[in-house]
């Protein structure tokens, strides 16, 4: 096959964009070759159980879906019925980012909170959660986190604690969309057991793309509650593999040897240096704090477009002239460097 892009290519776009780390190709690689049973019957994902249980605490179960998007509506799907409603922020990714799939696909009506910096609160959650019994309300059953925020931020465990108690106390399940999970334990410094489990989290969608698999998402449950059905949505939701062998064993190759921490602490270390540069440039204003992999930024608008043109990123807010920098796991200092460089000049 004919190579058709620059491999020393790199972007600001989105950690979506960068390749898959050569640890996760390698573990594809060994779990090819001969004739192995499909759907889930396999000795990797059989293995990858094992390890959710280490990882996750005894209990946990894993399913090994094929995209976030079909992770989230599985997980939504699992934990309320037909009339129940999922209760979220206005920047969550499953109500921006997700083509309405929860609701088109999952039939699952979402009701949204605004927040200065992504980030739920249990005094915001209350402001849905309501109308219980009212059979002309969607009733508020669940609540959705995404972590580490649309906006960057990142919930502390105890932030996630007064969340799911608040929402336990209202007879409502919490669901964390965990597409950047890794970047914000790297973030804290915790366990990924830390953000989820222990602080009461009732299932996770746990992401793999952003941090260095080829494609792959799961959905993680810690009771057989969350669970039920999951196994029949999975199909009905076009999100079961034939070949999950191969699925898991990206999954097995972020678990061992910590590679979901070190891709996710480049990523952060790099946002990080990012914004330490950018916070020195005369016209350049960041506008939410950077505690993961995200740099949210208001430059110039004279300079916006000469600078995307050599660095790719995406516009956040058209409005304000606010901007995207994501860093990924093959982000290194020198990229870093140059886009400042490069901003520095423009500025003149």
């Amino acid at each position: 096959m004919t190579r058709l892009h620059d491999p020393s290519a790199h972007t600001f776009a989105s950690d979506n964009y960068a390749g898959a780390h050569p640890e996760v190709l390698q573990a594809m690689t060994d779990a090819n070759g001969g004739h192995v049973a499909s759907y889930g019957a396999d000795p990797y994902t059989r293995r990858l159980g094992e390890v959710v249980a280490e990882v996750f605490g005894e209990g946990a179960s894993l399913d090994p879906v094929l995209t976030g998007t079909g992770a989230n509506v599985a997980a939504l799907q699992a934990l309320v019925p037909r009339w129940g409603a999922v209760v979220c922020a206005t920047t969550a990714h499953v109500y921006t980012d997700e083509g309405g799939a929860p609701e088109r696909l999952g039939g699952i009506k979402l009701l949204t909170v605004p927040t200065p910096d992504g980030k739920l609160t249990p005094e915001l959650i209350d402001r849905q959660a309501y109308g219980w019994g009212d059979q002309q309300r969607p009733q508020p059953l669940a609540v959705t986190i995404t972590q580490s925020t649309e906006l960057g931020t990142v919930y502390t465990p105890d932030e996630l604690r007064a969340i799911t108690d608040r929402s336990h106390a209202h007879g409502m399940t919490v669901h964390l969309d965990g597409a950047r999970l890794a970047n914000a334990a790297a973030s804290l410094g915790v366990p990924l057991r830390a953000l989820t489990r222990d602080a009461g989290i009732d299932s996770l969608s746990l992401g793999g793309t952003k941090n260095g698999l080829v494609l792959g998402e799961s959905v993680v449950t810690f009771s057989e509650e969350a669970r039920a059905g999951l196994v029949f949505l999975r199909k009905m939701d076009a999100q079961l593999a034939s070949k999950m062998r191969f699925t898991s064993a990206q999954f097995l190759a972020m678990f061992e040897d910590d590679l979901w921490l070190r891709s996710a602490t480049r990523a952060n270390e790099m946002a990080t240096r990012l914004a330490a540069a950018l916070a020195e440039l005369p016209g350049v204003t960041i506008t939410q704090q950077v505690e993961a992999n995200a740099v949210f930024v208001v430059l110039p608008v004279e300079v916006v477009e000469p600078l995307r043109a050599v660095h790719h990123f995406y516009d956040w807010d058209r409005t304000t002239g606010e901007v995207r920098l994501m860093c990924s796991f093959d982000t290194t200092a020198e990229h870093v460097d140059s886009l400042v460089a490069d901003l520095r000049a423009l500025l003149g």
